[in-house]
């Protein structure tokens, strides 16, 4: 079995639209334990001097799960949603401790 990967999202709204992207990650977020993932943790901020305005953290079981949540129907029947909403998403590696 392989080794767990952790995963850290920053994402920026687009202007105006702060209480739209949030209601879509409510959303897509609700998939993750589908794939066997888990959010670790949702912080949500105003976006103020360029920060994010959320930073998710997850935990997946593998590639493989990570794939499957991308990939899932129901969350690319929201990508244009998801565009509208999301000005900026930065997703990377990270070591939970």
């Amino acid at each position: 079995m392989s080794e767990a990967i952790e995963l850290c999202c920053t994402l920026r709204a687009r202007p105006g639209l702060e209480a739209d992207m949030s209601a879509y990650e409510d959303k897509v977020l609700a998939l993750v334990p589908e794939h066997g993932g888990e959010l670790v943790a949702r912080a949500v901020a105003d976006g103020a001097d360029g920060n994010p305005h959320e930073v998710h953290v997850y935990r997946f079981p593998g590639q493989s799960a990570i794939d499957a949540y991308m990939a899932d129907p129901r969350r690319t029947a929201m990508a244009a949603e998801r565009d509208r909403v999301i000005e900026t998403t930065v997703l990377f590696p990270v070591q939970i401790r």
